[in-house]
């Protein structure tokens, strides 16, 4: 959606809003991990969010891979800045092009700064001069499709009447060339910004204004940001903070007080503005507690309308349904399926064509590196070290695993013990979800949709399991009619009790005035799909280890010779049910060794 169109709907409403801004980093990992902060603060409930894009374009593949990541795996919709600086027409073409493909219609047009290293601004051969030389060609060439919005300078406020005039003639000139809004710079003294906005209003400027708010994070990091931008400080601010310049946290505490109080005023000064954009830096703890400090509490209907994040990418955007396989690997899945024509493809019948890309389309790559992941998970030399190590991921004791790069969901707190229990019997689970028989929609566990609903889940547990533990496991589901499960191994070969061809929802919602959604499924051709890359992650995991050491022989022989299964049990009213075969499997397996231990000890390399 457009942000003005937020905007306005948030007004109407009578809701205050908020969003963020984050700029490219400089290194691969710094990315990653950048983007999987940004995903956690999606839970603080902006309505947007804005990437920033580097003087001369330095970063501009950067801020495209990440409108597009935010667009599209991350499900948020997101404001693309675009300057003049080093940016011939041609590039800014193709800047354009890729966001419209992401389904980004939302653009910060700006001049720019002076390119690195020089001190003053020029602009490049076939390329704009004026912000407002970029605003005229966005409309030229998209029409109406981008929402546009330009920086606004609160500052320009103490400038000599006729600088100050001459601003805010160019302004205009912008707004009248079809802005939609406008972000302002950051500032700290909120009587200069009050007295700007007047301005505005009084030029003939009626869009959205929108307050442009920095946390205060560190008292250095306070001082460079607001003298590279020549920000003028209130002296009580500056005595405030100053007794406290060595203390981070004091500075922090104090500095959120200052800048909440500053947001208040804002609310308060009858200025119809109802919303905050906030200057990350790309730090999570400075605006997650300015927020706190301003009560301002995300929207259930606003963070999870479904029990994973929407891609708001066009052909996508009425997606609704997926396997639960890729729970844990989203970024995989959007990937693999980005060729699909239509979302479900077929409802995940025999309609779907094509199906699922290959692997090497998104690449089978562990998110930790060679020293983080020795780190995190040390080096196994036993099947019941490495069967350890799952049932920490599930106790919460270990905050990944190479088929979940984030720490365990907070509903596998329900059945965190079983999970444990299992992997200590030697079943190594990578996937689960507990049964619920009719959570409200706005449980902080289980909910998701719209308010008043309620949710249902079958249980659901996916794991690695030796050849001789799984006779043993399916003897016993075979005997309770609501079990139903999918065997494959690294070959491909499939084995089920199922006698379906279509999926079975394992997730569903009810709401009031809608028909019942089903977005979650399990079926065969996604877990066929999925097999590959669950076994090439354990091969990935193995080479972290050195050629011929233990613990690479050990975690090859593991995934070389381990069956992937998932079960599902169709009785959701019986949430212990499904665990039951496999405490009985597990403990007839520790009976038939000698040494009574239900881990299998030896696996073929």
């Amino acid at each position: 959606m457009r942000i003005s169109k937020k905007i306005e709907q948030s007004s109407k409403e009578g809701k205050i809003w908020w969003s963020f801004e984050y700029f490219p980093p400089r290194t691969a990992q710094g990315l990653q991990n950048l983007l999987d902060r940004i995903k956690r603060m999606t839970a603080l409930g902006p309505e947007f969010i804005d990437i920033t894009w580097n003087a001369g374009g330095r970063t501009s593949d950067l801020t495209a891979h990440m409108v597009k990541t935010c667009q599209g795996s991350v499900g948020i919709e997101t404001c693309m800045h675009l300057t003049c600086t080093n940016m011939p027409k041609e590039k800014v073409d193709i800047a354009l092009q890729e966001a419209k493909k992401a389904g980004c219609c939302n653009v910060l047009a700006l001049r720019g700064d002076p390119p690195q290293g020089k001190d003053e601004w020029e602009a490049v051969e076939g390329g704009f001069v004026h912000g407002i030389d970029l605003v005229k060609h966005i409309h030229n060439e998209y029409g109406d499709y981008f929402d546009i919005a330009v920086a606004g300078f609160p500052q320009f406020q103490l400038l000599p009447p006729a600088e100050r005039d001459l601003e805010m003639k160019y302004l205009k000139d912008k707004i009248d060339a079809g802005v939609n809004f406008i972000f302002t710079q950051m500032f700290y003294d909120v009587d200069i910004f009050i007295d700007w906005v007047k301005a505005v209003r009084a030029a003939g400027i009626t869009i959205p204004i929108v307050p442009g708010i920095a946390p205060v994070q560190t008292w250095n990091g306070f001082l460079k940001a607001t003298s590279l931008a020549n920000t003028k400080i209130p002296q009580f601010f500056l005595d405030a903070l100053e007794p406290y310049k060595n203390d981070d946290e004091k500075v922090r505490e104090i500095g959120t007080k200052l800048v909440a109080e500053m947001c208040r005023k804002i609310l308060a000064a009858d200025l119809d503005i109802h919303g905050f954009h906030f200057y990350t830096m790309n730090l999570e703890k400075g605006t997650k507690m300015l927020l706190e400090e301003l009560n301002l509490m995300p929207r259930v209907e606003t963070i999870k309308p479904l029990p994973w994040r929407q891609s708001l990418t066009p052909n996508r955007r009425q997606e609704n349904i997926r396997p639960i396989f890729w729970a844990n690997r989203t970024e995989s899945y959007l990937s693999r399926t980005e060729n699909w024509d239509e979302f479900p493809n077929g409802r995940f019948g025999d309609s779907r064509s094509p199906a699922y890309g290959e692997l090497d389309g998104y690449g089978i790559w562990l998110k930790q590196t060679k020293e983080e992941a020795l780190k995190l998970w040390g080096e196994p030399k036993t099947f019941a070290e490495v069967a350890s190590l799952f049932s920490r991921f599930c106790l919460g004791e270990l905050k990944a695993l190479p088929w979940s790069n984030q720490a365990a969901s907070s509903e596998t707190s329900a059945i965190a013990l079983q999970l444990a229990k299992m992997n200590e019997l030697g079943f190594l689970t990578i996937n689960s979800q507990p049964a619920v028989n009719g959570a409200r929609s706005d449980d902080p566990q289980f909910g998701w949709g719209p308010s008043n609903g309620y949710i249902y889940q079958k249980a659901y547990l996916e794991f690695f399991v030796s050849p001789q533990l799984l006779e043993l496991l399916l003897a016993h589901i075979e005997r309770d009619s609501n079990m139903t499960y999918y065997v494959i191994n690294k070959q491909g070969d499939l084995r089920t009790n199922t006698h379906s061809d279509g999926p079975n929802a394992v997730t569903w919602g009810v709401f009031p005035g809608k028909e019942i959604i089903q977005p979650t499924v399990v079926e065969a051709l996604s877990f066929m799909a999925w097999k590959d890359e669950a076994y090439e992650l354990g091969v990935k995991w193995a080479n972290v280890y050195e050629a011929e050491t233990p613990s690479r022989k050990l975690m090859m022989g593991i995934f070389e010779s381990s069956y992937l299964v998932n079960v599902v049990h169709n009785d959701f009213k019986d949430p212990q049910a499904i665990f039951e075969p496999f405490f009985k499997a597990g403990a007839e397996y520790a009976a038939q060794h000698t040494n009574g231990s239900a881990a299998p000890q030896a696996l073929p390399n």
